[in-house]
């Protein structure tokens, strides 16, 4: 049996699950330092090693809410272990990849355990900080631990890819899931929602359908064309999935996606601002790992020290935001994140800030302050208001609408940056091919300040709890019903 949740208890909970986060996130950031070491071994193209990363992100995405209710039915702690366990399979798995199919492959298998593991734990954390203005500091440290990986991932992945190779990058995911997973069964307690959702197989295929067909056509399109019938088939199946998705779901009691979560402006631009951020970090990093290594000729640990500023504004800003989240509401940090980022990708857009250290490590510090920003009050915003029983669908929306984003920005990045490139002088080209790439991340940039300025006022909030009234009116119509029977 748990120990009381006492507030030490509480700030020990919330410990082992930011372990669970800097498991996942440390697993991408040190992944792409050590992308071109990969790329080498395997001759890999540049859409190959986007589907490393991809690959990843598109099961996460996928998963994130079924992993969340499956969790609120059956026990969020049970989940949460059996993602440990998953994760930390696919780890040691990746690190014995014959070849990048493999690779992928198991990938992949790591994704399915890192689905329970990050909605499971912000439910855990929702439901052990009740209090607003607390939970609101948990989840800023909750934010902080993705500067800590990211100030982290590059400088380890440097070390170990430089030393030893780049699949002893999956070895640290080892001792640091096994520690999560022996303190989670010591000190995390079980918890169940009231009225766990029931599943929704249909709507889980109509996404995993409209994610996978997206994100293949996006990647594929440069090299087989846009005409392509293989292309042009999978974009026509995800605008079928998406087109099923939003006739199927509103029929559905208990659907996988609660549409009417996006009646809230919070909630909705939290999930815009989400894809946005997340979309430019992910195509932000993809840019700087490809150019610091295969056109500066930089080792992975130099290029992974070169990233330091932008990880280390990430972690000194994501506690700040979470506090200021928690003080005067999320406003202010959406809006200094939206300047930082779109500032930065203009440097590098307009000004080919890469080619000058001064002015990459302005860029970088820039990146770094505004991402670290954002990430505390889109989660802030997308479970405030809400129902406390709906509290982990919410968190897994606002978690799917990341993995969303980071997919969509490694691939469209990604994307336009292999059509403008010319293989044959990589280095020469790269520079030019990789401005229209910058350019989406200053689009980024403006998105997360027009729309955080848009959903954050006095109408937004409004919005917000009419939709809260509307999602608690059922709850309340079956308590009636049952007290009276």
């Amino acid at each position: 049996m748990a120990p009381p949740l006492t507030h030490r208890r509480r700030l020990l909970v919330l410990a082992i699950c930011c372990m669970s986060l800097l498991l996942v996130s440390l697993d991408n950031t040190v992944l792409n330092v050590a992308l071109p070491s990969m790329q080498k071994d395997f001759g890999a193209s540049v859409s190959g090693m986007q589907w490393t990363i991809d690959a990843y992100t598109l099961v996460l995405a996928s998963l994130l809410m079924l992993a969340g209710s499956t969790a609120d039915r059956v026990g969020r702690r049970r989940i949460f272990k059996a993602g440990l366990v998953i994760f930390t399979v696919g780890s040691v798995l990746c690190s014995v990849a014959p070849n990048l199919e493999s690779l992928i492959a198991f990938r992949m298998i790591q994704a399915v355990g890192g689905s329970m593991l990050n909605p499971v734990a912000m439910s855990i954390i929702t439901n052990t900080f009740t209090e607003p203005r607390e939970r609101a500091r948990a989840i800023g440290v909750w934010g902080g631990v993705v500067g800590i990986s990211m100030a982290a991932g590059p400088l380890v992945g440097g070390v170990l890819v430089d030393s030893v190779g780049w699949r002893s990058i999956f070895w640290i995911n080892l001792p640091v899931g096994l520690a999560a997973l022996l303190l989670t069964m010591r000190y995390v307690p079980e918890s169940r929602a009231p009225k766990p959702r029931r599943p929704d197989p249909v709507g889980q295929l109509l996404v995993i359908a409209l994610l996978g067909s997206l994100t293949y056509a996006i990647i594929e399109a440069p090299g087989a064309g846009l005409t392509s019938p293989t292309i042009v088939a999978f974009a026509a199946l995800a605008l079928a999935a998406l087109v099923g998705l939003l006739a199927y779901e509103p029929r559905r009691a208990e659907p996988l996606i609660d549409l009417r979560f996006f009646r809230s402006a919070p909630f909705s631009g939290a999930t815009v601002i989400a894809v946005s951020a997340f979309a430019s970090l992910g195509g932000f990093l993809f840019l700087s790992t490809l150019y610091l290594q295969n056109v500066r000729g930089l080792s992975a640990l130099d290029a992974g020290l070169w990233m330091l500023p932008m990880a280390a504004m990430t972690l000194v800003c994501a506690p700040l935001s979470g506090r200021l989240v928690g003080s005067r509401g999320p406003r202010i940090p959406l809006l200094v994140a939206g300047v930082a980022m779109t500032a930065s990708g203009i440097l590098f857009a307009a000004f080919e800030a890469e080619t000058s250290n001064v002015t990459r490590f302005i860029g970088y510090v820039l990146f770094g302050l505004g991402f670290g920003f954002v990430n505390a009050p889109i989660t802030n915003t997308a479970v405030s208001g809400m129902p406390r029983a709906q509290a982990g669908v919410a968190a897994a929306v606002a978690s799917t609408s990341r993995q969303i984003g980071q997919t969509l920005g490694v691939a469209v990045i990604g994307a336009v940056l292999a059509s403008g490139i010319a293989t044959s002088s990589y280095a020469a080209t790269f520079v030019d091919a990789s401005r229209p790439a910058w350019w989406i991340t200053v689009g980024c940039g403006v998105a997360v300040l027009l729309v955080g300025l848009l959903t954050s006022g006095r109408w937004a909030r409004a919005t917000a709890r009419r939709t809260a009234r509307c999602l608690e009116q059922p709850e309340i119509q079956e308590a009636t019903a049952g007290a009276s029977s």
